[in-house]
């Protein structure tokens, strides 16, 4: 009896475990960001100038995923990278790429009502992030997400600013 009430309620908990893990604040699932985005813009304004920049160059790359398991993963690299000469970077190569990067991986929770999703930082390129929760303000228009920061420091320029970052969602490869 102990035995099959075990093999019921253990495959039930993980469901609600798995389920939870990417639903917003209010319980119910949150699909609409859940999938792979593709980089279009990365724009700084300085606050309290309203000075605008690219943040990594006028065609920065890039990655985020947003997975049912409650998982994230992100990755924007700048348009002005070189390759370095040889097969192994020079130590000034391998520290002008890693200048040229982010990258951060961990959990998000979505809240629908207030239009936010939190990136929950376990790992970061250069462990500033690690550890912190991000809250980001998100909009969806059709295929399109953009992620506006909160008036906080950049950590490439250390100046107050707002970031918008413009995602644009990634279809299926057709097999």
């Amino acid at each position: 009896m102990k035995r099959s009430v075990l093999l019921i309620i253990l495959p039930l908990f993980a469901l609600l475990c798995r389920a939870s893990a990417h639903t917003d604040r209010t319980g119910s699932a949150h699909p609409d960001l859940v999938g792979t985005w593709r980089l279009v813009s990365y724009v700084g304004e300085e606050v309290p100038s309203g000075v605008r920049s690219d943040v990594m160059g006028a065609h920065p790359g890039g990655y985020i995923n947003y997975g049912r398991d409650g998982r994230m993963i992100v990755i924007i690299v700048g348009s002005e990278r070189k390759r370095p000469a040889g097969p192994v970077a020079t130590p000034e190569e391998a520290a002008a790429l890693m200048r040229s990067m982010l990258a951060y991986a961990g959990t998000y929770t979505v809240d629908a009502a207030a239009k936010t999703v939190t990136h929950h930082v376990d790992v970061s390129w250069d462990e500033t992030r690690t550890g912190q929760s991000l809250m980001r303000t998100y909009r969806l228009n059709g295929d399109r997400l953009t992620l506006l920061t909160d008036p906080s420091n950049d950590p490439a320029t250390g100046r107050k600013t707002v970031r918008t970052v413009t995602w644009e969602r990634l279809k299926a490869p057709q097999d």
